[in-house]
């Protein structure tokens, strides 16, 4: 017998969906992520979508802030390059990167919308340590 995660109503083995809500049976729900990197947002669309909301965030906040240091060495090249000369190549990866980085950021910020229907601002300490503690509230009273 398989146990839905969203109603925990039993059903058959060969049953793909409950029979009582409909859910998938065989889905998994995201698990947080013991660690989280950068890199992390160059996985596609599906993979990114398995990742819990929490981690979402936190992988939003890496990602901002590597554009953002994008940016700052991309325009300090820019301007650098009228004291120096800066061959195009160089300019070119700077503003490829700074442009990878808010695609990035962008794909994150949509599965973000469409859990939460709305992207955050900031996303600081304040607002992952108010999340976890809901995280791990709701967990403690499930048991």
């Amino acid at each position: 017998m398989l146990i839905c995660s969203y109603c925990e109503t039993e059903s058959s083995k060969v049953a793909d969906e409950c029979v009582f809500c409909g859910a998938p049976l065989k889905k998994q729900r995201p698990e947080m992520k013991e660690f989280l990197y950068v890199e992390q947002c160059e996985l596609p669309f599906q993979e990114l979508s398995l990742f819990h909301t929490f981690d979402l965030l936190v992988l939003l906040r890496l990602v901002r802030h590597e554009r953002s240091r994008s940016y700052n060495l991309m325009r300090g090249v820019q301007k650098g390059s009228e004291w120096v000369e800066i061959d195009t190549d160089t300019i070119a990866f700077g503003e490829g990167e700074y442009r990878r980085y808010t695609a990035r950021m962008k794909v994150i910020e949509g599965l973000l919308i469409d859990r939460m229907g709305y992207k955050p601002r900031r996303v600081d300490d304040k607002l992952l340590d108010s999340l976890r503690t809901r995280i791990e509230r709701g967990k403690t009273s499930e048991r």
